[in-house]
């Protein structure tokens, strides 16, 4: 029986019964309307409808219209090399997944690894005889989905968005919202996981032990302390066994641009991502409140207090001295920087006790934070400015460390600083 006939004799037979209401999806009289759902499945963000103003969606259209460089295709590496290039997400952020995660977890496993390359808005997957993914977030509706075909007679491959990507990316523990998503899983020599760690976690906060399952690391330090990175666990006469999977064992490296997965790009990736979900998850439950009238002072202040505390590193997890080895990502990291008249940026790096000279985070500078809606982001920064008072969030920060933010976001940040000398000034903690 084909779909238009059972559904039709479905209406009718509800009409029978009296109740159509049901069947067209509307409560019958007294009852309660159906709750609707958040996030992407709320018709109010219009993440399916509106326009969007990522990074990507600007390169592709301007390839649609025949203008700026085409990407090279004559080969894998070119075509990700130059499309990288055109996105200015530095190569040098590589890190390498073999767990069979993503859309082509067909592809994925420690002797086919995963790609990903990120920047402060834009995140690309690359997986050599498989297909390019980009993530690029648009500063309102979050994660933009894209996928390339395969390279296929040296001809630019074709683009598409997609929504494949939903159900790991906006699930219902992030709100729906569609964000960015790490996982540290140790998987078996076929790509598929035999031990999690830090599921539904993201964010500086997360224990670096139980971080980089599934992940290869290089560029750790002589005092870099245990971790799941390199590893596979292999199963013999039941019993679950560790296997060593230094990069380059099982694949050939020179089918990626670098042979690099650094430590220093863990860890600014894990931070980013962090930020990224919950900015974006306070960002729709802003527009619902608002659209209900109940976005007053309290409920805003509720939403900006976690951003404030993530933004200020609060909860970080501590890093060890001589952790952290060298990075090639380290130059191209602080190119972006902002930097005040005494040369000081909050891309300045530690690499010691904790990630950044100077705990609050780059991303203030980030579309994602910009996009924001006016009363939330202005409530961030005004409590941000208090806490670097001494007050409340900001405790856990040096005097003289407070002093040096202040400056460099008062000098760099114009919104912080008209925000900051218009409001009352709070008495300083002892």
């Amino acid at each position: 029986m084909s779909g238009m006939r059972v559904r039709l004799l479905s209406f009718l037979a509800a009409i029978v019964v009296g109740n159509w209401h049901t069947f067209a999806g509307m409560p019958a009289a007294g009852e309660e309307p159906p709750p609707v759902r958040p996030g992407i499945y709320n018709p109010l963000h219009g993440y399916e409808t509106r326009e969007v103003h990522d990074r990507f969606s600007k390169l592709l259209a301007a390839w649609e219209a025949g203008e700026g460089p085409e990407l090279d295709t004559s080969g894998e590496l070119p075509l990700l090399t130059s499309l990288l290039e055109q996105l200015e997400v530095p190569v040098s952020s590589q890190m390498m997944v073999y767990t069979a995660t993503s859309l082509q977890k067909g592809l994925i496993s420690a002797r086919n690894p995963r790609a990903l390359y990120f920047n402060d808005d834009t995140y690309v997957g690359f997986v050599p005889g498989g297909r390019i993914e980009v993530i690029s977030l648009d500063p309102e509706l979050g994660g933009i989905f894209y996928l390339f075909d395969r390279l296929r007679g040296g001809r630019q491959p074709l683009v598409r968005r997609t929504a494949d990507c939903m159900n790991c990316h906006a699930p219902r523990h992030m709100e729906n919202v569609p964000g960015l998503v790490i996982e540290s899983v140790i998987p078996g020599l076929t790509g598929g996981g035999e031990r999690a760690f830090r599921r539904e976690q993201s964010g500086h906060a997360v224990p670096i032990a139980d971080r980089f399952g599934g992940w290869h690391l290089t560029g750790t330090g002589p005092a870099m302390r245990k971790h799941w990175a390199n590893m596979l666990i292999q199963r013999k006469n039941g019993e679950a066994l560790e296997l060593p999977n230094p990069p380059g064992e099982r694949f050939d490296l020179s089918r990626y641009p670098r042979e690099t997965s650094d430590l220093f790009a863990q860890l600014l990736h894990e931070h980013q991502v962090g930020f990224v979900n919950r900015a974006l998850q306070a960002g729709y439950r802003y527009r619902e409140l608002d659209a209900a009238g109940n976005a007053d002072d309290a409920a805003v202040a509720k939403l900006a207090e976690p951003l404030v505390r993530y933004l200020l590193f609060t909860d970080e997890d501590p890093l060890v001295p001589g952790m952290v080895g060298d990075s090639p990502l380290v130059t191209d990291f602080g190119k972006a920087a902002k930097r005040d008249a005494a040369g000081r940026s909050l891309r300045d790096l530690d690499g010691q006790t904790r990630l950044l000279r100077h705990r609050t985070s780059y991303m203030i500078y980030s579309p994602t934070f910009a996009g924001l809606a006016t009363p939330l982001r202005e409530r961030v920064l005004r409590d941000l400015a208090t806490a670097l008072d001494g007050n409340t969030a900001g405790t856990h920060l040096p005097a003289e460390e407070r002093t040096a933010i202040r400056q460099i976001l008062t000098e760099t940040l114009p919104e912080f600083a008209t925000l900051a000398a218009a409001r009352p000034q709070p008495a300083a903690a002892p």
